[in-house]
């Protein structure tokens, strides 16, 4: 791989990334917060329903664990392209 080429693969896989995890992050706070809360809501959780947990909660804890994905994520492929210090 020349070094014009390192940049472009390095960003696209970033952005790939970023991607995966934005949708993960769409499908839980959008989709079970709001979509899918009459189906989630037959489901209890501590006595709630899980469609109004993950509308008030879940997605925060999906939000928080999808950071240090993304963190962990990073850190490879700074090392795989010769990026980490």
């Amino acid at each position: 791989m020349t070094n014009q080429e390192k940049p472009k693969a390095y960003w696209k896989e970033n952005i790939k990334i970023v991607l995966i995890l934005l949708t993960v992050w769409f499908l839980v706070s959008f989709g079970a917060g709001i979509i899918f809360k009459d189906v989630l809501n037959d489901i209890k959780i501590g006595g709630f329903k899980l469609g109004f947990w993950f509308a008030q909660q879940g997605s925060m804890y999906v939000f928080v664990t999808l950071i240090f994905i993304y963190v962990r994520l990073m850190n490879k492929l700074d090392k795989k392209y010769g990026y980490d210090e």
